[in-house]
């Protein structure tokens, strides 16, 4: 990573969503960019590029309740609506108004929940989307996924430690652009801070969220007059170029950027290619964020 796990912990600090401490950082001068990290890691995922982002926007970065930095409570209702207040929350303590979304995996459906609720674009002006599960029927879960969202996911969980997790993601990498052992390191440190494992089961419940609010989700995108851009690891088994497929079909006028080769971290596999396709989308759709 540009920025080690250390240092980007370093700059960031906190602020209360519902009691509990959220960890977030922000930098930057100029329009507003909100980036929304995914499951299982945290607002690290962005470190490669937030040099480069950070240039040219005020970049909010917060890690969702239950992941990376931020607490973890047990008992706690993990919902997609939850997190969506959680950054609305973010943004109004900064005074955001008006911001552009950076948005993967798990923070692709934050994204759909943030623009479902601002139909007309008043809020959210500009959006791109990495590999996320934006259509419940093209998402492919990995094993691990589906046995710590079914009933033995509590029992699962405890098992759930460095190995698996660098098992898990080299599968869902590119075979070329593989993660570092340092990137390892790091995601399971995170994992593991206030016995995050323990809270997998809860955070998967999106997975059946997905379902049960397809209508609005998806819909939210087929008619948001927001612009919008997906840019897509083609060889994601989890939502790559079949994912990019079905966008293809369903959404109006749909601006796709695959990258070939590329697995489920695009950020991270090919930094350089995201911010490129991210910066050209923000710059073509010059919207003021803030």
């Amino acid at each position: 990573m540009t920025i080690s796990l250390e240092a980007w912990r370093a700059g960031g600090t906190t602020f209360v969503h519902r009691g509990h401490p959220i960890f977030h950082c922000v930098e930057g001068d100029g329009d507003a960019l909100v980036l929304l990290h995914g499951f299982p890691t945290a607002s690290w995922d962005w470190a490669k590029l937030w040099p480069a982002l950070t240039a040219r926007y005020r970049c909010y970065a917060a890690d969702f309740i239950g992941l990376g930095w931020s607490a973890k409570p047990r008992p706690y209702r993990y919902t997609i609506a939850d997190q969506a207040d959680l950054v609305e929350t973010m943004l109004a303590i900064h005074g955001v108004a008006r911001y552009r979304v950076l948005a993967h995996d798990y923070g692709d459906t934050v994204a759909q929940e943030l623009i479902a609720r601002d139909p007309t674009g008043a809020r959210v002006v500009s959006v791109v989307l990495l590999n996320g599960g934006l259509f419940p029927e093209a998402h492919r879960a990995v094993p691990t996924q589906r046995l710590l969202a079914g009933p033995l996911g509590p029992l699962a969980a405890r098992f759930v430690g460095r190995g698996a997790l660098a098992r898990s993601f080299r599968r869902i990498f590119g075979r070329a652009t593989p993660p570092s052992e340092v990137e390892l390191d790091g995601y399971a440190a995170l994992l593991e801070h206030n016995g995050g494992r323990l809270v997998l089961p809860a955070l998967l419940g999106y997975l059946a969220e997905r379902i049960a609010l397809r209508e609005r989700w998806v819909g939210a995108l087929v008619a948001t007059p927001v612009p919008l851009r997906f840019v897509v690891g083609a060889a994601d088994p989890i939502s790559g170029a079949h994912m990019a497929a079905r966008y293809r079909e369903l959404v109006p006028n749909p601006d796709v950027v695959e990258l070939a080769s590329i697995g489920h971290y695009p950020q991270v596999e090919a930094p350089d290619a995201v911010l490129g396709a991210v910066l050209a989308h923000f710059e073509e759709k010059g919207v003021r964020g803030n």
